[in-house]
């Protein structure tokens, strides 16, 4: 069977991931290209024997017999790249956000539609071994009508303010993968939103205009709600949990450990701290969200994550931050 053949555009943390996982865990693929705009990336490229470095992204689309691209550059090109793509006829998978700004994204989707190529948008939490668990749960109504859902999501440490002034802010850089999980668990579309958010980690982080830690409900169409609470700092690692309650029962994911053991004295109980970052916490999931792809590709069917996905999550980010600045309900409505 023919390879498919793929490029990787963008060599930073998740793009040096994607790489690792597409050169050493699928047969079927032949990764032929990788851009970055950095030098010493190449060193990367040799380091899996990639034939082709470049640093523009036309010349990567040039490629021959490329099939498909994997966009991990910063998120202020997305949707060129995506564009470019869609536009040279080529499979696509790129990372989240598609774009900061809504009517950008939807003249995106325009094309994409047009060109009819696939897109999936990276929401690697979909793919988590224990979330996956949770999601059957209520596909099997283990937990009866949902109710309620929680999602507690808080970072070890804040990202630098220079990378919060271009992120687009709390919940279009971080809360957007817990809006995509709460429509992805309950499997209902979100009506309302309202979010209150403060600063209470880093003062620069509130000089640039963001928050560093926030609450936000989320009401369905059916009146049932997600609770999601964030914070960019926990001193304790990587805090990732989740909860479905419903009319049969709850339904929890807890936590990922370096081990389990426990240690039980005089003087209390005590184990190791939660897993350090998403590197090390979603490993799995970015493998199995590629898997995903290629298997779209080769089997020609569905994406489990497209470019509607991602627009309702942006859409329910925005409705949030107006909601906090607003200080009232938003609903989703007057968003799109």
């Amino acid at each position: 069977m023919k390879k498919i053949n793929v490029a990787v555009a963008g060599l930073g943390r998740i793009g040096k991931i994607h790489l690792k996982n597409l050169c050493r865990n699928f047969s079927d693929v032949q990764v032929v290209a990788v851009m970055d705009l950095l030098d010493e990336s190449k060193t990367i490229a040799d380091q899996f024997n990639i034939p082709v470095f470049v640093k523009d992204f036309d010349q990567l689309l040039a490629v021959p017999e490329l099939d498909a691209v994997v966009i991990c550059s910063p998120t202020d090109t997305h949707a060129d790249y995506v564009v470019k793509a869609a536009n040279a006829g080529k499979q696509i998978f790129c990372e989240k956000p598609l774009d900061l700004s809504l009517d950008r994204v939807k003249q995106v989707l325009e094309t994409v539609k047009g060109a009819g190529v696939k897109l999936m948008l990276g929401f690697n939490r979909r793919f988590d071994p224990e979330f996956k668990k949770i999601r059957q749960l209520v596909l099997d109504d283990a937990v009866g009508d949902v109710q309620i859902v929680k999602i507690t999501s808080r970072d070890p440490g804040p990202p630098p303010v220079s990378y919060v002034k271009v992120s687009g802010g709390m919940f279009l850089d971080m809360t957007i993968h817990d809006f995509d999980m709460a429509r992805y668990i309950s499997g209902k579309a979100v009506k309302e939103v309202y979010a209150k958010g403060a600063v209470m980690v880093d003062p620069e982080i509130g000089k640039v205009g963001d928050v560093d830690t926030a609450i936000i409900t989320l009401t369905f169409e059916d009146g049932s709600m997600a609770v999601i609470d964030n914070c960019r700092k926990a001193v304790y690692g990587y805090d990732q949990r989740l909860e479905v309650f419903g009319s049969k029962g709850m339904a929890q994911a807890e936590n990922n450990f370096p081990n389990n053991h426990k240690l039980y004295t005089k003087d209390g109980i005590s184990g190791d701290l939660p897993l350090n970052f998403f590197l090390e916490r979603y490993d799995a999931s970015y493998n199995q969200e590629m898997a995903e792809f290629i298997d779209a590709l080769v089997s020609g069917g569905e994406v489990p994550v497209d470019g509607n996905d991602g627009l309702l999550s942006i859409a329910i980010g925005l409705a949030a931050k107006k909601s906090m600045v607003e200080n009232r309900p938003v609903t989703l409505t007057e968003i799109l």
